[in-house]
């Protein structure tokens, strides 16, 4: 049996040899006396001088790592010493109460409807008449909570029943804010800054100005005052014609980022059957505001063309078959249908010599507005407070509102001119022009004047352009 392992192991060992030989070739071509052992297969291997280098590298390492390990680890040991701690009992603190705070309370607003009165807003508040005593005592001075108009915005801080502060704007620049605290009022005036934005707007009248002025992005507010810087010239309500054109520039105001209202009609050019109208507001040194017309004369005339804002003519002036007599008579006026209480307003500043009730006239009221002309108005419903013969009026003042009195049909206002004594036809008499600005304040101006006209020329002619091109268009189709 030991025969025939030692057989096995010597063809073994053989192979090594020679594949260490292959291996390292190099190193036993230069130092060939480097060998396993004898050549002869069977006899034992024994240690030569490569075995005893490779034991001594061994051990080498062996000794180094003996030696070096325990230093290297004394020297990454930190010499910081452990935490050490400390318990210390601490008492449990109690929670509050889990309950969610209440809201802050919020401004109510409000807007003042027709017929309202500032008792009536705070009943709706739920608040006491001791709040509002105190409320018109902190304004007592300025009386400005006396005079409630509807839309007036007013706003209430209320906190679980109690009046905190209220507020509301008696202007248009200022906010008042009244504080409630232990039965006193403090006042704070804040002042609000206005903004007016200017406009300009170009229409051609195709069925009604109200509908050409809103394609043109005008509000109805707006052209209600074009209507009345005109007055005097065109009644808008009935003398416009289809083709018409007007050119406004306009301001609007704002507050706060957000319209307000409404502002003031700046320039206007308006075109009825082919006559060329203009106005241009100005402001004179002494504050006072007018309009008037491209060569400095001002529009208002002596007599409006109409008492009436907007109504419509049922008949004119001229002779004409009486619906009620059923006769052929001299109507001397002309006859304006609008609804019973519509406000009739005075055509010029005068005196009025007659105040009653006139035959077929009615209730009627006749004016002295120069030493030569006079108007009259008939048919009234009633007469305006406070006039009577002898009393002077303004143009423009409110006299009567429109009604049926006397010999009429319908609601209408019968309105008459008369120079001299002489029945005229209102609708067409011409008023002597009246006297152009000094010097001095015309080329005021004229200077004022000349950037707006220059910005209306420019619309003008973009619109003429865009017509022509819009002709040759078609003629070229």
């Amino acid at each position: 049996m030991t025969r025939g392992t030692s057989d096995t192991r010597v063809p073994r060992r053989q192979a090594m040899r020679r594949k260490t030989q292959r291996m390292h070739h190099h190193f036993y071509q230069r130092y060939t006396e480097w060998m396993h052992g004898s050549d002869d297969p069977a006899a034992p291997m024994h240690w030569k001088r490569e075995r005893w280098i490779l034991a001594a590298a061994a051990l080498t390492l062996t000794v180094l790592s003996a030696l070096v390990m325990p230093v290297w680890a004394r020297a990454m040991k930190s010499d910081v010493p452990p935490p050490s701690y400390v318990q210390i009992p601490l008492a449990v603190p109690v929670l509050a109460s889990q309950e969610q705070p209440a809201p802050p309370a919020q401004w109510q607003i409000m807007h003042v409807q027709p017929g309202q009165t500032l008792s009536g807003l705070f009943e709706s508040r739920g608040l006491s008449f001791a709040d509002l005593k105190l409320a018109l005592d902190a304004t007592k001075k300025s009386g400005t909570l006396h005079d409630l108009h509807p839309g007036d915005e007013f706003a209430f801080l209320v906190d679980n029943g109690v009046l905190q502060a209220m507020r509301f704007d008696p202007d248009s620049t200022h906010r008042v804010t009244l504080r409630f605290a232990h039965g006193a009022v403090t006042r704070q005036v804040q002042t609000r800054t206005l903004e007016r934005r200017v406009h300009i707007a170009h229409g051609v009248i195709n069925s009604s100005l109200f509908g050409a002025a809103s394609r043109a992005g005008m509000s109805e507010a707006m052209v209600v005052k074009l209507a009345d810087v005109f007055k005097y010239d065109i009644d808008l309500a009935r003398e416009v014609r289809t083709g018409d054109s007007f050119t406004v520039i306009y301001d609007d105001v704002w507050r706060d980022g957000a319209y307000l209202h409404a502002g003031n009609i700046l320039a206007a050019e308006f075109y009825n059957r082919g006559h060329r109208f203009t106005a241009f507001r100005f402001q004179k040194p002494d504050g006072s505001i007018a309009y008037y017309s491209d060569d400095g004369r001002p529009l208002q005339k002596a007599l409006l063309r109409t008492p009436l804002k907007f109504s419509r003519i049922s008949s004119r002036f001229g002779m004409r078959m009486d619906p009620i007599l059923h006769s052929m008579h001299l109507h001397a006026g002309v006859d304006l249908a609008a609804p019973t209480g519509t406000p009739i307003h005075a055509a010029g500043n005068g005196v009025i010599s007659i105040r009653g009730w006139v035959r077929g006239y009615g209730r009627y009221i006749r004016i002295r507005d120069t030493p030569a002309y006079s108007t009259g108005y008939g048919h009234m419903s009633r007469f305006a407070p406070g006039l009577h013969v002898g009393s002077h009026v303004v143009q423009g003042q409110i006299i009567g509102y429109v009604g049926q009195t006397g010999w009429a049909t319908g609601p209408h206002l019968h309105y008459e001119v008369r120079i001299h004594g002489r029945p005229v036809n209102p609708l067409t008499v011409t008023m002597p022009k009246p006297k152009p600005l000094p010097p001095k304040l015309l080329a005021m101006f004229k200077t004022r004047m000349q950037p707006m006209m220059a910005r209306i020329d420019t619309v003008d002619a973009n619109v003429r352009l865009a017509s022509r091109m819009a002709s040759d268009h078609l003629q070229a189709d």
